[in-house]
């Protein structure tokens, strides 16, 4: 007898919902957050939060009081912390541009339960890292009257030539067109909380919020347009903002730091940083806040999958500064890359990057890493701690080490300006906590669109 062939199973992706779900579950489900009263976990580090953010105001208060020499930063490293959080920051918040509005463009389905803890995260991120180039300028309240460009006796104009000045043009208008984003898809959900609320006053404030939303066609037209039109508008924001934030470097001539691989690397390393940030905060809260069933598996090995893609383009980038480097024969060059950041004062730091930013991320071309939660999650952690270093190296060590052995110099951090990175992650993780409570944290409206539809299975489609 012959033997019969046996056909392999057809392969399958891992499904973007789990269990039995239909419009009625995920409505409760996913508002249960919103209405059910404050946890003790959840208390405890709005606690937390609210100390560090005291921490933050404290030490802005002593900056503004006494000025920038309460800061570590010196000659010949005239910018430090301030810049390097700065960067990092806005790093952090490309990936909620990224899930929003290129994966929506895409059509890639498994962004519908991820994408409101990402534009969340961007908003909050951005406004971090606005913070330090105001306290950067010495004197915040003449920030606006000296650099604003407006008519004024004085003739003090802004140098248009510089990317400092373009960083303030492409950040603000990121920020806006994210937080349009954001408020736009927000807004079916308002009115689902609206009509769900028990209390008056909740059904006025989400009222308000929700604009008089009724889910009529025209509504759900106009909806769709908008949301299709600021997607399209934010796409390009992703590769503007960071290269234009890289120029901050790139336009300059010191060593290090004179290079045209900027802008795409720090593009990469910026959605990279974002992707780990989104793991690092909804890993824990697909778990206390009950969502594993709408935050899959398949979710967190797609994310885990685009932090691989973007971290090899990262590797890829030091790689290329390496060799040019070398190959262009510059002495300058040359001593940054192959003994200023490996064999000088602070090589600790430079290995550090290197381990967490190209040896941690090659565990996710393994399906057990991306599938392992606790594995995930301190990896997201561990690049986030790599690209802070990615900065601090780049920075510190461009203008600590440049020309000149004579004008060379090393910065130590002081308490305060290390008070006020520390009380801006706490800011960051409050502004977080008080909008998980009062605002679905999940957009219901696009979770409902990866049900299975009945004519699909009616005619043989798949889920």
């Amino acid at each position: 007898m012959a033997e019969t062939a046996i056909e392999p199973p057809a392969l399958r992706p891992l499904p973007l919902l789990e269990g039995t779900q239909d419009d009625g579950t995920l409505n409760k489900s996913l508002n249960a957050y919103v209405w059910q009263p404050p946890q003790r976990g959840w208390l405890t580090l709005l606690l937390i939060g609210l100390a560090g953010t005291g921490m933050l105001f404290a030490a802005i208060t002593i900056t503004i009081a006494k000025g920038i020499g309460t800061w570590g930063n010196n000659i010949p490293v005239a910018w430090a912390f301030g810049i390097i959080n700065f960067v990092w920051w806005i790093g952090i918040g490309h990936a909620g541009t990224l899930i929003s509005a290129i994966l929506l463009l895409l059509q890639q389905k498994w962004r519908t339960s991820i994408n409101r803890f990402a534009e969340a995260m961007t908003l909050f991120a951005v406004m971090q890292a606005a913070l330090f180039p105001v306290l950067h300028t010495g004197r915040p309240w003449f920030a606006v009257y000296w650099l604003f460009p407006y008519p004024s006796t004085n003739s003090i104009w802004p140098q248009f030539k510089s990317p400092l000045m373009w960083d303030v043009f492409a950040v603000s208008t990121y920020f806006i067109t994210s937080l349009l984003f954001w408020y736009l898809g927000l807004i079916p959900d308002l009115a689902s909380l609206r009509d769900s609320s028990t209390s008056r006053r909740a059904r006025v404030a989400y009222g308000i919020f929700a604009l008089g939303w009724r889910g009529s066609a025209r509504h759900w037209h106009h909806y769709k347009i908008a949301y299709l039109l600021l997607a399209g508008l934010a796409t390009p924001l992703v590769l503007s903002v960071h290269t234009i934030v890289s120029w901050d470097f790139a336009l300059s001539i010191l060593p290090g730091w004179h290079t045209t691989i900027f802008p795409p690397y720090f593009v990469a390393g910026a959605v990279f940083s974002g992707f780990a940030m989104v793991l690092t905060l909804i890993i824990p809260a697909r778990r206390f806040m009950g969502l594993k069933h709408v935050v899959t598996a398949r979710h967190l090995e797609s994310m885990a999958k685009v932090m691989l893609t973007t971290g090899l383009v990262v590797d890829y980038g030091y790689l290329m500064e390496h060799f040019i480097a070398w190959y262009s024969g510059n002495p300058y060059e040359m001593h940054v890359f192959f003994f200023t950041r490996p064999r000088g004062p602070y090589a600790w730091a430079y290995f550090l990057q290197m381990f967490c930013n190209v040896v941690v991320p090659q565990i996710f071309w393994t399906k057990w890493a991306r599938r392992n939660i606790a594995a995930l999650w301190v990896g997201a952690v561990l690049v986030n701690v790599g690209m802070w270093f990615e900065r601090f190296n780049i920075i510190v060590l461009g203008l600590g080490f440049d020309f000149y052995p004579y004008t060379w110099g090393t910065y130590i951090p002081t308490v305060t300006d290390s008070t006020i990175i520390v009380g801006s992650f706490a800011w960051f993780f409050l502004l977080f906590l008080g909008f998980i409570r009062v605002m679905p944290s999940l957009s219901i409206v696009e979770v409902k669109e990866t049900l299975a539809h009945p004519l699909k299975h009616a005619h043989g489609g798949q889920h």
